[in-house]
């Protein structure tokens, strides 16, 4: 079902001691959705991120997961979700595939099979040249793609993706954006990411959170972001520049 909502937070709220890092954000993101967030530096989306993906523990607020939100349930659920969150969580000494092997195990994924699809996910991010070697002599961009192959074990339904295109040339963002077009339209992958790249985030969006000093100011789909900048004849980058300063202003909270 589309309209199914794989995310919910109502008022969801951190504090780190008296800094207020997000601020009472509610949203949904819906089954199919490619859910592009926005923010700078600062605004406090890594923060939101990880509450979802269970790595920080909201001060306030709710969070569901494909409709549950008990402290079990949640677990369960992040079962069927993958994230790639800041820097990608691999294993320097291991190869890419020693990585791979490491998340089915802690995803609980039984061995028959598992090392044909391990190696259909390196071929699917690009990495079937490199599956054996050290990810520690790997670049920033093939470390992406390996962070990228992680979230993607298990065949997950969600995922959520940190700026993902950090350290690849423009050939990479294209099969990048490429493949998750492809996930999304084939699998029905919900993708929830954020990125600075606002020409790259355009290209791939369904909707839109435009996040500023921890709150949410404006959630808008595809259609919607493309009417208001073509009414006032602006792009994407002096629309969300106009929404800080209609906000109070910009910078680091």
């Amino acid at each position: 079902m589309r309209n199914e909502d794989i995310l919910t937070t109502r008022s969801l709220t951190k504090r780190y001691h008296k800094e207020l890092a997000v601020d009472s954000v509610s949203m949904s993101v819906k089954r199919g959705d490619i859910y592009g967030f926005i923010g700078e530096n600062g605004a406090g989306k890594t923060t939101f991120m990880r509450m979802v993906c269970g790595l920080a523990r909201p001060s306030e607020g709710e969070l569901k997961l494909y409709g549950v939100s008990g402290k079990k349930e949640l677990q369960k659920a992040r079962k069927n979700m993958g994230a790639l969150i800041e820097n990608p969580a691999v294993y320097p000494n291991m190869t890419a595939l020693e990585n791979l092997e490491v998340q089915r195990r802690y995803l609980g994924i039984g061995r028959k099979d598992s090392g044909q699809m391990l190696t259909e996910l390196l071929e699917l991010v690009g990495l079937a040249d490199a599956g054996r070697k050290k990810a520690r002599d790997f670049s920033l961009g093939m470390k992406q793609r390996l962070g990228l192959a992680i979230a993607l074990t298990g065949n997950p339904e969600f995922i959520i993706l940190d700026e993902p295109t950090i350290g690849l040339d423009p050939v990479g963002k294209a099969e990048l954006r490429n493949l998750l077009l492809k996930l999304n339209g084939e699998k029905g992958l919900t993708i929830f990411f954020s990125s600075h790249d606002l020409s790259e985030m355009q290209r791939l969006a369904t909707r839109y959170g435009f996040l500023n000093r921890g709150r949410l100011i404006k959630e808008l789909s595809a259609q919607e972001l493309e009417q208001e900048c073509s009414a006032r004849e602006i792009d994407v980058e002096q629309y969300f520049l106009n929404l800080i300063l209609e906000a109070g202003g910009g910078g680091k909270r």
